[in-house]
């Protein structure tokens, strides 16, 4: 039975594009979600196929609340042959609030209908939607096989001078074929838990005599402590103008306390703990630091490392050795079984690949970022 969604974009002789209809949570109307499900599947297999990572695909249950990002709810769209198979699946994102310039679209094609129009069907069809959103910067992730990527024959180099993807990558070739620059490498680094204790000690040793008794470190799970809301808004925006971005600049992404605590309230929706780790300057009674990991409900799924970042002025003490250490420490004693930890950090970002490799952390993939830039109208 065809999935709920909006009519097709094309006639019915070939492919065409459909929207999702998003439901509202897993108990909604079955056949909603089932859509959402196929929508999910279909975009996870495709990903895997380039990067072989079945660690990273996501359950419908924790993917959903993503959708329902407060002021940037996403809108999801499949390709259907004539027959209903779903041959590739494609998402846009972007807040709502006037004046937004930038947006984040994603096309994954399976394997088998590659090369046959589905994928420029899918982009021409988002290209439409951001344009009559009015939206001027497009950013999109395509992962890779390569790990990191060294810069040489069939490989092209990120502008950052860090990493690089082959060139005959079928993401690669689509992209520079339609006009699209490419702005930086992402590591997909893993660690296997449990973590070598010997290994967490020093780290934490050499980390904790570097920050002094100027700092202090915070944990907690769930929502942020009411004490704390303003300052991990503040460290929130900060990840959009002090985290390394490559060549790709973005307009600063305003966090306040009352956001933080909606995209909270969706998280908590989802089959996972957040658990927070949190640096304070003693002086000041201010955070300066974070790291977030999303641990899952069951055992036997990845732990992912969210946003982490140590605010510009307060570098050089190693707070970000500090931080992951004891973030992983943490996770291994309140939950434990879980088989990894798997994060992503820009290839230029040498501190934080500097910590990651000193705690066990192994490149397993890649994924480069793009952008394409329209005139405004």
């Amino acid at each position: 039975m065809p999935a709920p969604t909006t009519g097709p974009t094309t006639p019915a002789a070939g492919p065409t594009v459909h929207e999702v209809v998003v439901p509202t949570s897993m108990s909604d109307d079955p056949e909603l979600v089932r859509a959402f499900a196929e929508w999910l599947d279909v975009s996870d297999t495709a990903e895997a196929a380039v990067h072989g990572l079945d660690e990273l695909r996501w359950t419908p249950e924790e993917y959903l609340p993503m959708c329902h990002t407060p002021g940037a709810p996403s809108r999801l769209f499949v390709v259907r042959d004539a027959d209903g198979v779903t041959l590739a699946a494609g998402s846009y994102d972007t807040k709502q609030a006037s004046g937004t310039p930038n947006c984040r679209m994603a096309v994954s094609v399976l394997p088998a209908h590659r090369r046959r129009g589905v994928g420029t069907l899918l982009a021409d069809h988002l290209a439409a939607v951001a344009r009559a959103d009015g939206r001027t910067q497009w950013k999109t992730y395509a992962v890779s096989r390569q790990v990191g990527g060294a810069a040489g024959p069939g490989m092209l180099a990120a502008p950052t001078g860090a990493g690089a993807v082959p060139e005959d990558e079928a993401a690669v070739r689509f992209l520079t074929g339609r006009g699209w620059r490419f702005g930086q490498v992402n590591r997909i680094s893993r660690l296997v838990l449990p973590a070598d204790p010997a290994v967490l000690a020093e780290v934490h040793e050499r980390a904790t005599a570097a920050a002094g008794a100027e700092y202090a470190v915070h944990t907690w799970t769930g929502a942020t402590p009411e004490r704390w809301l303003d300052d991990l808004a503040l460290l929130e925006t900060r990840m959009s103008t002090d985290a390394p971005v490559g060549d790709i600049v973005e307009p600063e992404d305003v966090w306040t306390a009352d956001r933080l605590r909606a995209h909270e309230a969706e998280i908590a929706a989802a089959p996972r703990t957040m658990l927070t780790v949190a640096a304070e300057h003693r002086a000041t009674g201010r955070l300066v630091g974070f790291t977030q990991l999303a641990v899952p409900d069951v055992s036997d799924r990845a732990v992912m490392q969210w946003d982490t970042l140590v605010l510009r002025e307060h570098r050089g003490h190693r707070l970000g050795w500090l931080l992951k250490v004891v973030g992983i420490e943490t996770l291994q004693h309140r939950f434990p079984g879980r088989p990894s930890i798997v994060t992503y950090n820009a290839e230029e970002n040498r501190p934080m690949l500097d910590v990651n490799e000193a705690v066990g952390f192994v490149g397993v993939g890649s994924e480069g970022v793009w952008e394409r830039r329209e005139a405004a109208a």
